[in-house]
């Protein structure tokens, strides 16, 4: 919240005096935001409590019951646990909010999200279990009972053995996470409100924390933000430093900082190899839950790259959500590190949150020897003609990361794709390679052997509303192989 009636979201700033709660013309994601009211729980809110004490009577004056995009069940979970909070944090709900977070409670009770599953019946689960310890009675006890029960059925299938939530995007992976640990954190404030047969269910959430923050630090870059597979992008989620400072204000222990040179995340299908001044994570798993495809991208067997300590290989990242070309550019598989095989994506992705046919990972294999190596396949392709399947091994070596692609079967084109930070200088083609300049002075270079390499614009889109230009190497294949390294200084 920018000024008394002024928000920023998604990078777009807004009057509510201008579009109301409900202007068609702007972009729903803006308007879901607008009813989030996440800003009466944000950094320094209480500088702004006038304005959330008006802001909070205009919400119950002008949306009345089941009137427009506040009352749909996401939003309107969200929106019942700020106010929640808010309250608890000893601030004074007007009596007219007090009515109406009862009556929105009622209404959500009556139309959770099962038909969606995922992060929103999560959503909505923790909004009845803030409900049923805020307000008392037999009403709030049912719900309460009804929240913790989708918890208990929901925690171990989204929350995978190696801490990964199960869509397989860092960025939700966060707000699950957030998820937990308020929770945890109602549970503790609340713990006579907890009924004795609900206190396993309460046991389980608190012991998937510590999997859960171990699986978001190695899914994040050396800058300490998040990689970008699937939906990702920075500023949606708290950042894993705000929550590691959260999982240690609620008591639990410090994650340990020694890691491992390569890190497998086998449930959720990434490794992370750190090997001198590289980190990289790689994406050899399946592009989420079959039931539930709709943050997917068509990203399987790509990468992130990170060089002393700053992005050099990149992801798209994630900007809108709305359906368009813009929307599937950002889930193709061109717009990832990986091999674009006669011009289709290795997952039928379309609309805006669908998915037909997708790529599934075969054959992977990890040498952990002197020079790491790791080996996958995946059959995306197979569903062409010529059925087709991309082979990629990356080895780690000292100073060289070679990227090695092989396509099996007929095809008419291939390319590997390396999208470049948009820090990262790329010059011209010369000698074969191109060079590339990183911050602070430091160098690499890129070669191909059975491809020829040019550079062509990109786009990045490290948070939602915003477009960076940036380049892309590509390396076009000459035949069914082709090997990219990728070497540097390692001084």
């Amino acid at each position: 919240m920018v000024g008394p009636l002024a928000f920023r979201f998604l990078n777009e700033t807004r009057s509510l005096a201008e579009h109301g709660w409900d202007d068609p013309a702007v972009a729903k994601l803006w308007r879901y935001n607008l009813h989030y009211f996440d800003d009466l729980n944000a950094c320094n809110a209480d500088r702004r409590s006038d304005w959330h004490r008006e802001v909070l009577e205009r919400w119950v004056q002008d949306n009345p019951p089941a009137r427009g995009t506040g009352w749909e069940a996401y939003p309107a979970s969200l929106r019942i646990v700020n106010w929640i909070k808010w309250a608890l944090r000893g601030n004074r709900l007007p009596d007219e909010s007090v009515a109406s977070l009862a009556v929105q409670v009622r209404w959500l009770s009556k139309r959770l999200e099962t038909h969606l599953l995922g992060n929103h019946l999560f959503a909505n689960a923790k909004a009845l279990v803030y409900a049923g310890l805020y307000f008392d009675g037999p009403e709030a006890t049912d719900w309460l009972d009804r929240g913790m029960s989708i918890l208990a059925d929901q925690v171990p299938v989204q929350i995978l053995p190696d801490g990964a939530h199960f869509e397989l995007s860092p960025m939700y992976h966060a707000l699950a996470l957030e998820d937990v640990l308020d929770l945890c954190n109602a549970a503790t404030a609340f713990a006579d409100g907890i009924p004795a047969p609900w206190q396993p269910a309460v046991g389980r959430l608190r012991s998937v924390i510590g999997p859960m923050r171990d699986w978001l630090a190695t899914m994040c870059h050396p800058d300490g933000e998040i990689g970008f597979f699937n939906d990702a992008a920075i500023g949606i989620a708290p950042s894993p430093g705000q929550l590691e400072a959260y999982a240690k204000r609620l008591g639990f222990p410090a994650l340990g900082t020694a890691r491992s040179p390569i890190t497998r995340l086998g449930a959720s299908g990434y490794i992370r190899i750190e090997q001198g001044p590289a980190v990289a994570m790689l994406d050899v798993g399946l592009i989420g839950p079959d039931y539930l495809p709709a943050h997917a991208h068509a990203d399987t067997l790509s990468f992130e790259l990170s060089l002393f300590g700053q992005r050099v290989l990149v992801n798209s990242g994630t900007s809108l959500y709305a359906a368009g070309a813009e929307r599937l550019r950002q889930r193709s598989t061109a717009a990832h590190n990986t091999v674009l095989v006669d011009h289709a994506d290795s997952s039928e992705v379309w609309s805006a949150f669908r998915v037909a046919r997708r790529a599934r990972p075969v054959g992977l294999k990890v040498d952990e020897g002197g020079a790491p190596q790791i080996c996958c396949a995946h059959d995306g392709y197979r569903r062409m003609p010529g059925r087709p399947t991309h082979r990629r091994a990356w080895r780690f070596e000292p100073g060289a990361l070679s990227v090695i692609d092989r396509i099996d079967g007929r095809f008419q084109t291939a390319q590997a794709r390396f999208h470049l930070h948009p820090t990262v200088i790329a010059s011209p083609p010369s000698d074969g390679g191109i060079g590339l300049e990183l911050c602070g002075g430091r160098r690499a270079r890129l070669r191909a052997e059975g491809g020829t390499l040019r550079v062509e614009d990109s786009t990045w889109h490290p948070e939602f509303g915003l477009r960076v230009p940036t380049r892309c190497v590509v390396a076009d294949f000459e035949g069914p192989n082709l090997c990219t390294t990728l070497s540097w200084d390692a001084t």
